[in-house]
C-alpha cells in the first residue's frame, strides 16, 4: 500500500505526531509520500518583511493565495528554507531517511502557468493579472517511485515548474491529490479540524462516510473556505486514481493510522461517480 500525507500549513497544525506516524508506517512497510503546505510560514516572513498577506476567493467560493512576483520569492524561500527542512529533519530523527523535494526538482509538478486569475471581490467578479500560480497537469511518479524504491521517504511542496520554465506557487492540497493520483494512493489530508462538520461551528457534526453522489453533495454543501479546496482535492484525487482520500486532524493521536482505522471524513470513488 502507498500512503500519501498532505500535513497542513495551518498554525494550529502540530506535524509531530504526524511525522512519527509516518516513521512507524514505513518501518511496518508501507510507501509513504508527504506532502506539505505551508501558509502560517509565509504568512509570517511576509509580514516580518513588512508585506501583507494577500488571499482571494474565486467565483466558486474557494480561498488562495495571490502570489505576485515579492510574494514568490518569499514563498521559495519559506517553503524550501524552513517548512521542508523542518519536516525531514523530523523524520531523520524519528529514524526514517527522508528527501526534501520542491515540485520544480526533477520535474515533480508541470503544467501550464496561469495568466490571470478570477477572483470575487465587493461581490463582483474580476480579473486578477499578475499571479505567480499554475495548475499541475503532471506528475513525475518515477521519480517518487526510484525515491521509495531506495528507502527514502520523499518529502514535497510547491512551488511547481511552469510549462514556461518558471517556479511557480500550486495548491499544496492539489498537489498531493495530483501525487495520490499519479501513485494510486490513499490520501490521508491533515488539517486542524477533525474532518469536514455538516456545521462548521460544531465538530460533533463529522461527516464519517462519503461514498454515494447523495452523500456527496452534502459533503459539498458543508465545506466552507479553506475546506471546499480540500473537497475539490480529494475530488480529483478520486478521478485520477486515488483509492480513497481522508480528511483528518493532524492533532489526533497517531494520526495518520487514526485516520487510516476509520477517523475523519472518508470520501471514496463511488461518492463521484
Amino acid at each position: 500500500m502507498t500512503v500519501v500525507v498532505k500535513i497542513g500549513g495551518a498554525r494550529a497544525v502540530e506535524p509531530k505526531g504526524a511525522l512519527a506516524d509516518v516513521a512507524a508506517l514505513v518501518a511496518e512497510g508501507t510507501d509513504v509520500v508527504v506532502v506539505h503546505g505551508g501558509s502560517t510560514a509565509v504568512d509570517d516572513a511576509l509580514e516580518r518583511m513588512g508585506i501583507e498577506p494577500e488571499y482571494v476567493e474565486t467565483p466558486s467560493g474557494v480561498v488562495g493565495r495571490f502570489t505576485d512576483v515579492e510574494t514568490m520569492d518569499v514563498f521559495k524561500m519559506a517553503m524550501a528554507g524552513r517548512v521542508n527542512t523542518d519536516l525531514v529533519t523530523g523524520l531523520q530523527n524519528e529514524g526514517c531517511d527522508a528527501v526534501g523535494l520542491s515540485g520544480v526538482d526533477g520535474g515533480l509538478l508541470t503544467g501550464p502557468r496561469k495568466s490571470a486569475v478570477r477572483v470575487l471581490e465587493d461581490g463582483k467578479k474580476k480579473i486578477r493579472r499578475g499571479d505567480h500560480s499554475g495548475s499541475i497537469q503532471s506528475v513525475n511518479g518515477d521519480l517518487l517511485e526510484t525515491l521509495l524504491d531506495g528507502g527514502y521517504t520523499p518529502v514535497a511542496s510547491p512551488p511547481m515548474l511552469a510549462d514556461d520554465g518558471v517556479a511557480v506557487n500550486t495548491d499544496a492540497d492539489r498537489a498531493s491529490a495530483a501525487v495520490a493520483a499519479e501513485l494510486d494512493a490513499t490520501l490521508v489530508s491533515l488539517t486542524d479540524v477533525a474532518g469536514v462538520y455538516r456545521d462548521p461551528d460544531d465538530p460533533s457534526t463529522v461527516i464519517n462516510d462519503v461514498d454515494t453522489p447523495d452523500a456527496y453533495e452534502e459533503l459539498k454543501s458543508a465545506a466552507e473556505g479553506f475546506m471546499g479546496r480540500k473537497v475539490m482535492a480529494a475530488t480529483e484525487a478520486l478521478e485520477g486514481g486515488a483509492a480513497r482520500v481522508v480528511i483528518a486532524d493532524a492533532n489526533a493521536e497517531s494520526p495518520i493510522r487514526s485516520a487510516l482505522d476509520g477517523g475523519g471524513t472518508h470520501i471514496t470513488s463511488g461518492a463521484i461517480e
